[in-house]
């Protein structure tokens, strides 16, 4: 990745209308309905952006859109790119990188993801308070790294306590069940098995997805604010376990996400 790369995306995107968004917002698996709040939207579609990867997954939409959302002016990602895509971690990201370089001060990430807690359930919520990278690699592992932020990025507070704080309260206002745990990143795109869900429990892990992750290292490179919502749209208890079929997790996430949508519209409007 180089600097000419981010360049020319960004000139393009302003060629678009593209101007000073404030707020980036990633949209994950089934959660495309964000997109329906923006006032009079400009969108530009992945394949037309230089230099940007090209979403291949079937329910990912692939395009940005821009326009005003809880009266600030937004960037919204609809579709996102994964490793398990054929993407190297650098790709995965480069968005991240070029909606920073259009100006946001803040980011909002949603992801489908399965329970592991045990005592969460299937079209709940989950803020996501820390994570784990089992994706076996970083975002950051390139030669120039350094030409865009500190090499040694610091993790050891991941996710904005502001923005987090804020979607608490929010949940308690709005009556929204938001637990808060640590969400572990996978490769995929095959779902794991009942012995590494047993794995992921011991290790810590509240929900298990193949996103996010990188995103979230990237900002934190970036020194981006960045908090980050899993919809839960399977339970992944291994005593039990239950073949996944990718409609019904679509589904799920479809009818919890206009939960989301309240809790990411209120934040906009406070931050």
């Amino acid at each position: 990745m180089t600097s000419k790369q981010l360049e020319a995306s960004v000139d393009y995107l302003h060629s678009k209308g593209f101007a000073e968004p404030e707020i980036g917002i990633v949209l994950g698996s089934g959660l495309g309905r964000m997109a329906d709040e923006i006032t009079d939207p400009r969108v530009a579609h992945y394949h037309n952006i230089p230099n940007f990867p090209l979403a291949t997954v079937e329910f990912h939409s692939g395009k940005l859109l821009y326009g005003m959302l809880g009266g600030k002016k937004a960037v919204v990602m609809q579709g996102r790119f994964h490793l398990y895509e054929g993407y190297d971690l650098t790709e995965v990201t480069y968005p991240i990188r070029v909606m920073h370089q259009l100006g946001i001060k803040k980011l909002l990430i949603s992801n489908a993801a399965g329970a592991l807690n045990p005592q969460y359930r299937k079209g709940q919520l989950m803020l996501i308070d820390d994570h784990i990278n089992l994706q076996g690699g970083s975002p950051l592992a390139f030669k120039n790294v350094s030409e865009f932020g500190e090499r040694f990025a610091d993790m050891s507070r991941p996710y904005d306590s502001a923005m987090s704080e804020t979607l608490a309260a929010l949940a308690v206002e709005f009556k929204i069940d938001l637990h808060r745990g640590v969400y572990v990143s996978m490769t995929g795109p095959q779902l794991e098995t009942r012995a590494e869900y047993r794995m992921l429990r011991m290790l810590g892990a509240d929900a298990v997805g193949m996103s996010t992750v990188p995103e979230v290292i990237v900002a934190n490179h970036l020194k981006l604010p960045v908090v980050a919502v899993s919809v839960l749209t399977d339970e992944c208890d291994p005593d039990h376990l239950e073949p996944v079929r990718v409609a019904e997790i679509l589904a799920v996430a479809a009818r919890a996400e206009p939960n989301l949508v309240k809790l990411f519209l209120g934040l906009i409007a406070r931050i």
